[in-house]
């Protein structure tokens, strides 16, 4: 079955309609607070259950979802839909880091069986195309079911298991469903450069900006519209009551960390810049209790944090700071470094940030280095943030070198947004 981009839409707008927004899904409708206005957010579980289930029935249902897939009342997904006769569940399919999330960065839970359910539980990770149709055709589902939350950046890796996912599907001729889930950064922009196709991997498959501001159904229509070669049968079931410009907290929804270094919505809202930090010799905070939002290095001293202050960067302020971290990069050792202080979420830009602090680490330690394998290239996308910046250029100089292939972006976005 092959759908065109109008016929994707519409067939999101009729999954939305035909969802009802009554009660609050499988009994949580006493934990849900109330949202501004008298609006409340549902998430796109909720939706589906209040419907009971209707995208689902008939199916034999498999679940791509990790420990982020959960209700209001922080009962798992897996676990409510196995105890619920309107839907047929019988497999899980784990991303990184595992269905249940035992595994740490880079690692994932194997084939085993769920001891809370019993279903068998498949592993995804650095699977797709065929080998990974076959998986979805040995579980013996009918639909995929998708219910993981993102945290908005490109090089989030479960982003592309949605996409490995549905291309998947497409080959194993399976149906897929999304279920929607707030972008926790807010959804209002795409930020930073796009990825170039030469530098596809796991961190990034296709041309998206390095922040996209979107949502997981959002980012499955612009997968299914513009770069599957043949678009799997999809179906959205979206949020009510989300707006573009409101970051995680707005709703009092649990937070649940997607991975085990992305410990809260905080870290979250640097990731898209300060992860750039992986593809040099410096910590990104890994084995902190702040990572991503500790950076440092043996050597750096407090001239890195005064020159970062210097820029008067929006939204956000550079502590001189000293860590140790307990795994990762200088493991036991104290490091000199900084920790970015947000206080203003609305004028933050993460990416620039990231740069910026690239731009002045290399000017203030002499010791700075790109990783050996430019795995900065993966994570910017290209060759253009590394070569400027060894080439001295500032931050300005390097933002301008990404603002055309961003504004195409922009413009291809924009069709497949679904909120306010």
């Amino acid at each position: 079955m092959t759908l065109s981009r109008r016929n994707l839409l519409a067939t999101t707008a009729a999954v939305a309609a035909g969802t009802t927004a009554a009660a609050a899904s499988a009994g949580t409708a006493q934990a849900a607070a109330a949202g501004h206005g008298g609006r409340r957010l549902r998430t796109g579980f909720e939706r589906l259950a209040d419907g009971g289930y209707a995208p689902l029935r008939g199916q034999k249902v498999g679940v791509v979802t990790n420990p982020t897939g959960i209700t209001r009342d922080v009962r798992h997904i897996v676990d409510v839909m196995h105890a619920d006769d309107r839907v047929d569940l019988t497999a899980v399919f784990g991303p990184e880091h595992g269905f249940r999330g035992t595994a740490q960065a880079g690692g994932s839970e194997g084939r085993y069986d769920d001891p809370a359910t019993g279903l068998p539980v498949y592993d995804t990770y650095l699977k797709s195309g065929q080998p990974l149709a076959d998986v979805f055709t040995a579980s013996g589902v009918d639909t995929v079911v998708f219910d993981i939350q993102d945290v908005g950046a490109r090089f989030y890796t479960y982003i592309w298991t949605l996409f490995d996912c549905m291309e998947a599907a497409s080959l194993a001729g399976k149906r897929f469903v999304v279920l929607d889930r707030p972008n926790p950064v807010t959804g209002r922009a795409a930020l930073g450069p796009v990825l170039h196709k030469e530098f596809a991997t796991f961190v990034g498959r296709q041309p998206i900006a390095q922040a996209h501001g979107m949502t997981v159904a959002e980012l499955a229509l612009l997968f299914n519209g513009e770069f599957l070669t043949s678009p799997v049968p999809l179906e959205t079931v979206t949020m009510s009551g989300w707006r573009r410009s409101e970051f995680y907290d707005a709703w009092g929804l649990p937070w649940v960390p997607p991975s085990p270094n992305m410990p809260t919505p905080e870290c979250a809202l640097v990731y898209s810049g300060t992860c750039l930090f992986e593809g040099t010799n410096l910590s990104e905070g890994r084995g902190t209790t702040r990572p991503f939002e500790l950076l440092g290095a043996e050597g750096v001293d407090g001239g890195w944090a005064a020159a970062a202050n210097e820029l008067a960067l929006p939204g956000v302020r550079f502590r001189e700071a000293y860590f140790a971290p307990t795994f990762s990069k200088f493991q036991g050792k104290t490091v000199g470094g900084v920790q970015l202080h947000v206080h203003d979420r609305a004028a933050f830009d993460p990416v620039r940030t990231g740069v910026a602090l690239l731009v002045t680490a290399k000017r203030t330690w002499d010791g700075f280095a790109w990783r050996s394998d430019n795995w900065i290239d993966k994570l910017t996308g290209s060759t253009r943030v590394r070569t400027m910046i060894d080439a001295g250029a500032d931050t300005d100089e390097v933002v301008a070198g990404w603002e055309a292939e961003l504004a195409a972006f922009r413009r291809t976005r924009r069709q497949y947004l679904l909120y306010r």
